[in-house]
């Protein structure tokens, strides 16, 4: 979740830690106890905002600078260094990929099977015209 979407006024009940507080106060409680995810959190963070802010710069000094740490944030950091540029500069979205797959599971669903792959096949193409 985006540091700017935060939610540090509402109290919810966190089944977990089983007491009444805000998001911020969860994710500040959380960086107290483990010190090794607050570095994780922040490169995170920056990272997020990088991107959807399209800071080349940020995001480039951000992968640069970022010490190895031993954890799974490492092979993410990793990536971004071979496929930084693409991250950043990709036109295309998965998002009507994403639609048409969900159209079909709702076929699949609503459908209860057919009686020979042919036909689904057919409703398939009907659904995407």
């Amino acid at each position: 979740m985006a540091e700017e979407k935060v939610n540090d006024t509402n109290l919810i009940y966190l089944r977990g830690i089983i007491e009444y507080m805000t998001q911020q106060n969860a994710i500040d409680f959380a960086l107290d106890e483990f010190p090794e995810f607050k570095t994780v959190y922040q490169t995170y963070q920056g990272i997020l905002t990088a991107i959807h802010q399209k800071d080349a710069t940020e995001f480039k000094n951000l992968i640069t600078n970022y010490q190895v740490a031993g954890n799974q944030m490492d092979v993410t950091i990793l990536t971004f260094v071979k496929n930084g540029s693409a991250v950043l500069n990709n036109p295309y979205s998965n998002g009507p990929i994403e639609g048409l797959n969900r159209k079909i599971k709702v076929l699949k669903r609503s459908c209860l099977g057919f009686r020979n792959i042919h036909n689904f096949f057919i409703r398939i193409s009907l659904i995407h015209e």
